[in-house]
């Protein structure tokens, strides 16, 4: 039989996420694989976890520039290649039809 939850609980969890979120909290660490003192494979991972407004404060924005995640960089990355693309293509034009 399974006990009943109490909102207490679920209170006690919200105000612990909202308050992670709220200032951020860094998890840190290393793999190092050597073979007699011979580095082969060294991972480093690190892992932040804060609301998107916090991430903001500190500086962390990479989503924005990420073609993959934001519309904006999407198209901002589009535009310079269609520009560079239409450079290229009047070099080639004043090459095969001089004025």
């Amino acid at each position: 039989m399974a006990e009943p939850t109490h909102s207490i609980n679920a209170t006690g969890l919200a105000d612990i996420l909202e308050r992670v979120l709220d200032k951020g909290i860094v998890i840190a660490g290393d793999i190092k694989i050597q073979i007699a003192d011979i580095d082969l494979l060294t991972i480093k991972i690190r892992l932040l976890i804060a609301s998107v407004d916090k991430a903001m404060e500190m500086g962390i924005n990479w989503w924005q520039e990420d073609t993959y995640l934001s519309t904006k960089a999407r198209e901002k990355e589009l535009n310079e290649k269609q520009e560079e693309l239409n450079k290229r293509l009047e070099k080639l034009e004043a090459q095969n039809f001089p004025s």
